[in-house]
């Protein structure tokens, strides 16, 4: 049966609700304009919590100065009736004054792993993203924070930051969550028009092909990453980067091994798009 959840936009009445709660709480952050990826991270929730929160936040901090911050898509409402079906308890709504006040001077950094792949083209995005993360965790004090594998290198990230300043929330991750043509889901494909969506598949496409070789007893990393390049180019694609890494350490590798993750950062048009997948099935 679906309830409507909550939606509390304030920090005092957060911390009320969450000492009130009984039960294990489990926690999904979002930047909103929730799709069936966040969905299915709402639903692992529910099946480890007894209260389900969800927060609705375009965090400013993880944007670049000539990134998306003022046209990322939102759609309150819609998100709220999302969560209404399956039956979220909180939704915490913050504003920017409550979250960033004029006084705000405090940052969490985590080295090395920011340093490669995203964190080389999108200056102090992971600074944003592990301080936003933090405060969030503080504020709501979850037993169970619910992210996704498509943004893998943030997952990794937060999950070493857990660890190092021992918070006692359990950061899961959740599989990666596709169209029905393979395209990971994005609030960001939005942003594709007819023609750039069916190029976008061009990211899911050479992540098989570079599986495919791997069966076919191909390591060598520069001849994978060769011909992803070429087919992602001949769609019209601008890379930023493909790697194939070590998952636990994000480092590069020149030998692709059964554990490899293959990552990659697409431009189609203005459109960045990340995917990832491991290189064995």
């Amino acid at each position: 049966m679906s309830k409507k959840p909550v939606v509390i936009r304030s920090i005092a009445e957060m911390r009320n609700a969450r000492q009130s709660s009984t039960g294990k709480v489990g926690f999904v952050p979002t930047m909103g304009y929730l799709h069936e990826g966040h969905l299915s991270l709402v639903k692992a929730a529910k099946q480890k919590s007894n209260i389900v929160v969800v927060s609705i936040y375009v965090n400013p901090t993880q944007f670049g100065p000539n990134e998306d911050l003022g046209s990322y898509p939102r759609d309150f409402d819609k998100d709220i009736s999302l969560l209404t079906e399956l039956a979220v308890d909180y939704v915490f709504f913050p504003t920017n004054e409550m979250m960033y006040p004029k006084s705000y001077k405090s940052w969490v950094i985590v080295d090395d792993l920011t340093e490669v792949l995203c964190g080389k083209s999108r200056k102090n995005h992971f600074r944003g993203v592990t301080t936003i993360v933090t405060k969030l965790m503080n504020i709501i004090d979850p037993d169970f924070m619910f992210m996704g594998e498509k943004d893998f290198q943030q997952l990794k990230v937060l999950q070493q930051m857990g660890s190092d300043l021992n918070f006692r929330t359990e950061i899961i991750g959740c599989p990666l969550i596709r169209e029905n043509d393979g395209l990971a889901m994005s609030s960001r494909n939005k942003y594709l028009n007819t023609e750039q969506r069916k190029r976008a598949l061009c990211l899911y496409k050479s992540l098989l092909l570079a599986r495919k070789m791997f069966k076919d007893g191909i390591c060598d990393v520069d001849n994978i990453a060769a011909e992803m390049r070429n087919l992602i180019e001949n769609n019209d694609g601008r890379i930023d980067y493909i790697e194939v890494i070590d998952p636990n350490t994000l480092q590069s590798q020149q030998k692709a091994e059964k554990n490899s993750r293959i990552v990659l950062a697409v431009f189609i048009g203005n459109t960045r798009l990340i995917d990832n997948m491991n290189i064995s099935d």
